[in-house]
Parts: structure tokens; C-alpha cells; sequence
């Protein structure tokens, strides 16, 4: 088939790849040349997404893929994906004014009897209720007639995602039972999947009850992760507040087989567990438990600051070092870092700020407005925000003058037998 996949970011490109080993004819559609280019020359424009380049270059020597800024490529297309995201606004609501334009390009472009499949993470009821009556208003044709509509939510991680793909089912659900079944048809030519005992049902396509069905599975999924971290987090600040072991008492917990209690830290970052949760409670007025989360996960970079000052009064005129500047090891990307919360609040407290992250460049890490990417060796503190494998070796000793580590990942246990500066932790 003819595939157009609208997005050719850290989701959208594997995606469009994968689609392209599976034997589909597929053009991707980015607005950036830069990345187009990249794409078309066999280039990954973004590291650290295993066998991207390699997966990339099979399927343009092929004549499989291509990329293009033009979004009239969408005529040709027999099923188009959008993949381009949904982020909030300054009011913490739903931005819909990048994809709103798109979803009405993309009526204007279309011809009948085309599937049209929403990747993007979406609150519930937007499918139907906002972007089908807007293909609708655009295409002057009828959803489940004249072209079909499903929601189908990515459910991967970056840096793994040809490995999740295959891993986790593919959930589709559909503005009409008729929509339902061309999306399913369409994902089961497309993909393949591990077997997998530890399911109810077998691995594969999941034709979920309904387009709204779909949306909230993937709002739940990581609405609770969001969730879980919460509870840890507020656990954790308990727990220092008495002087107990918060990771001992996590490891005991779930040793029983109903505890699942995640692992506390510093912050919460990305695209998706900071965001998707606000759409969940944009549309739920009653919510709750999600909100609190969410309050608690954000109130931990400011927790930090709060236990350093109890130590040292005045942060004014310190030398600090934040490591890890990523919101998450192993993956380039500072998308609502928690890094950057913490560079706020220390410039706020009057303190220099050195950043230092194995990811990021002299450039980037500056650009982001650290005084330098360098650590002095006459550091004041040392603040690990992401959990880095290098942080684990760091050399102490070179820090001089070093009085406060803050473990914001629980990581160095070791350092707490140590007594030359005071180890600090979640």
C-alpha cells in the first residue's frame, strides 16, 4: 500500500521505516528541510535510536521510502499516519494550533477511500469529535463511507523502538465499526510481533471498541506511571523526614506480588509522562489523584533546593554543578527537563551553574543558559539529576573545595560512608 506518514521525528521516521521493511511504499513528510535531506542522503537526523540508520538505508535502496516537505504527497497516499505532537500550552491546556492546520491540509488533500490513523497521543474524545469533523468539513466526505478514521496510539520508548514495535500489541480503534476493521487490516500488514505468554490474549492487533477506547488506554497506561512516581516521590520525602531507608522500604514493599512502587526521583521529564496526564484532566474535571501526582512530581526540583538550604543558608555566589541535563539516560533530549528547573532555581538563589551532560555539546549546554559545560575543581556542590552511566565513576577527589552532593537519583550509595562532603539524596 501507499503509505504517507506525516512527522518525521524520533517517532514518525522508525515508524515510517518499519512500515517500509514490511514491504509498504512509504514517503514520510517532515516541514523541515534540514531533516528531509538527512533523511534522503540515509542520515539519521537524531541519535540514539538503535538500527535507525541501518533499518533507513535498506529501505531507500530499495525505492520503499522517501522523504518530502511536500504535504500534497498525501493525494497519492492509500493510508496516512499523523505523527506530529500535541503539547500544552502556557495554561497547561492543549495546544491544537499546529495540528488543527494540519488535520485541515490534510482534508483538503485526501481522496476517498483513504485510512487515516492518529498516532499522536491525543485527549479523549478528539478524534472523533475535533479532527473527524474537521476531515469531514475539509474532504466534503463522510467518515466511514467515503474514508475511514482510527486512533492507534504509539506505545514506544525512544531508543528502542523497532524492539517495542514488535514487543508491545497494537491497539486501534476506529470512529466506526467500518473504520475499526480497515484500521486493524492495514496494522496487521504492516507489522509483526513477538509471541508473548505473559498476555491474556495473543500479541498483535487489538481492535479496541471505539476511537475513545484507544485514546484513554494510552492516557491510562501513562497517567499511572505518572501516578506511581507520585506516590514514590511523596513515600520518599516521608520517609527522609523520619530517617528511613525509602529504598530498602520500596524493595521489602515489592517483594509482595500487588506492589509495584517505581523508583523516586529528582524529576519527571519528556514529551509524554509530564504532558499526558494534563490531557487526561483537561477533560476530566473530576480529577483528582492524577492531579496531585502530577503537583507532587513537579514540587520535587524545588524539594532539592529546600533540603540543600537547610544545610547552607544562602546559595548566593556558589559554584554548582547540575549532572545530567537530559530528562532521562541515554536518550538526547531535554523536552521539560527537570535540569532546567533546577538551573532556574539556583540562578534564582543566586548561584553559578555549570551543567555537564555526555549527550550535549560545549554549545548546547550553554545555549541553555549554564555558565559553562565545564565543572570547576573549586565546586561548591554537585547536583545528579540524570542518572547517567559515567556518573557512576565520577572521580570526587578532583572537587577541592566540594561541601553538598545531591543525589537526585539515589544512585551513589556509597558516597554516604564518605565524610569529606555532605551526601544528600531523595
Amino acid at each position: 500500500m501507499k503509505v504517507a506518514v506525516v512527522g518525521m521525528g524520533k517517532i514518525g521516521l522508525p515508524l515510517a521505516v518499519s512500515f517500509a521493511l514490511t514491504g509498504h511504499k512509504v514517503v514520510g513528510i517532515d516541514i523541515q528541510k534540514d531533516v528531509v535531506a538527512s533523511i534522503n542522503n540515509g542520515l539519521e537526523p537524531f541519535p540514539g535510536e538503535a538500527n535507525l540508520e541501518k533499518f533507513l538505508n535498506q529501505v531507500l535502496e530499495k525505492g520503499n521510502f522517501s522523504a518530502t516537505t511536500e504535504i500534497a504527497a498525501i493525494s497519492m497516499a492509500e493510508v496516512v499516519i499523523v505523527c506530529i505532537p500535541l503539547m500544552l500550552n502556557e495554561f497547561g491546556h492543549p495546544d491544537f494550533t499546529n495540528i488543527d492546520k494540519l488535520v485541515c491540509e490534510i482534508g483538503q488533500s485526501i481522496n476517498s477511500n483513504v485510512l487515516i490513523s492518529f498516532e499522536t497521543t491525543l485527549p479523549v474524545g478528539t478524534t472523533r469529535n475535533r479532527f473527524t469533523l474537521i476531515l469531514e468539513k475539509e474532504s466534503g466526505m463522510k467518515v466511514g463511507q467515503d474514508f475511514y478514521v482510527v486512533f492507534s496510539p504509539e506505545r514506544v520508548m525512544t531508543g528502542r523502538i523497532f524492539e517495542d514495535l514488535r514487543r508491545y500489541p497494537k491497539l486501534v480503534g476506529g470512529v466506526t465499526r467500518n473504520c475499526s476493521k480497515r484500521g486493524v487490516s492495514f496494522y496487521q500488514s504492516a507489522m509483526e510481533f513477538d509471541v508473548r505468554s505473559d498476555l491474556v490474549n495473543k500479541n498483535g492487533v487489538w481492535e479496541m471498541e471505539n476511537a475513545e477506547a484507544a485514546e484513554f488506554s494510552k492516557i491510562a497506561e501513562t497517567t499511572y506511571r505518572d501516578v506511581n512516581i507520585g506516590l514514590a516521590n511523596e513515600f520518599a520525602v516521608f520517609a527522609k523526614k523520619n530517617d528511613i531507608n525509602i529504598l530498602e522500604v520500596i524493595e521489602a514493599s515489592n517483594s509482595q506480588q500487588y506492589s509495584h512502587i517505581h523508583t523516586p526521583g529528582l524529576s519527571v521529564g519528556g514529551h509524554c509522562i509530564p504532558v499526558y496526564p494534563k490531557f487526561y484532566s483537561w477533560v476530566n474535571s473530576e480529577s483528582q489523584i492524577a492531579q496531585a501526582a502530577r503537583d507532587r512530581n513537579l514540587s520535587m526540583p524545588i524539594n532539592a533546593i529546600n533540603q540543600i538550604k537547610e544545610i547552607h543558608k544562602d546559595l548566593q555566589g556558589m559554584k554548582i554543578g547540575v549532572l545530567g541535563i537530559t530528562y532521562r539516560p541515554g536518550v538526547k533530549e531535554v523536552a521539560l527537563s527537570g535540569a532546567l528547573v533546577l538551573l532556574k532555581l539556583l540562578k534564582d538563589e543566586g548561584a553559578y551553574v555549570y551543567g555537564d551532560d555526555p549527550l550535549l555539546n560545549h554549545a548546547e549546554i550553554t545555549t541553555l543558559g549554564f555558565d559553562d559545560c565545564q565543572l570547576p575543581d573549586d565546586l561548591d556542590g554537585l547536583i545528579l539529576h540524570t542518572a547517567h552511566a559515567i556518573y557512576q565513576e565520577l572521580n570526587f577527589t578532583q572537587f577541592k573545595k566540594l561541601v553538598f552532593f545531591y543525589d537526585g537519583r539515589n544512585s551513589h550509595t556509597f558516597l554516604k560512608q564518605q565524610g569529606t562532603f555532605n551526601y544528600l539524596s531523595i
